[in-house]
């Protein structure tokens, strides 16, 4: 009795590690410069060309390229311990992710988080709103879209007292204005 208990805690412990490990494979972020971070590329792109890095963030945009590859513009934001990129409004800026293949600008929409392993290509100047922005550009190596979890939510029911708040009283569903003559 006692080695099956030891067995499923065993099995429990192995199973719930595994649920957690990092979104981008071990290979790559052992071969990635997790000390280079966003803002130091971001100052001078051009100078870290070849380094592996790993950065993620919000979709902004994904543009499919004439020649069957796809842009994708991100709002950088900083990554948890798992590669999510964390629910903050700090960022360093923004970045474009280079992908070889057709990705569905469906899939790929505004407001997702995006983590992404790849190589720094260098930069490209484009339009953002009037002015010209320096995009730091990352060829992808591997790409994880992360799902959209939605949390339900339910009705708060408020308590009733009719001889509370006159004029006004409170119902279960909103607000309603009460008129006595």
């Amino acid at each position: 009795m006692v080695k099956r208990i030891q067995f499923l805690l065993l099995f429990s412990v192995i199973l719930f590690i595994s649920g957690c490990a990092h979104v981008i494979s071990k290979d790559l972020r052992g071969k990635a410069d997790l000390s280079l971070t966003f803002g130091q590329v971001n100052q001078n792109p051009n100078a870290y060309k070849g380094k592996l890095v790993v950065w993620g963030g919000e979709l902004v945009q994904t543009e499919n390229q004439k020649d069957g590859t796809t842009q994708i513009e991100v709002f950088q934001k900083p990554l948890g311990w798992r590669g999510e990129p964390k629910d903050t409004g700090y960022s360093e800026g923004r970045f474009l992710i280079l992908a070889e293949e057709y990705l569905d600008p469906y899939l790929f929409r505004r407001g997702k988080k995006i983590t992404v392993a790849g190589e720094i290509q260098g930069e490209k100047i484009k339009l953002l709103g009037e002015m010209d922005y320096r995009y730091p550009v990352v060829s992808s190596k591997q790409i994880y879209l992360w799902p959209v979890y939605y949390y339900p939510t339910y009705p708060y029911y408020y308590y009733y007292d009719p001889w509370w708040g006159y004029p006004y009283w409170w119902g279960g569903f909103g607000f309603y204005y009460h008129h006595h003559r």
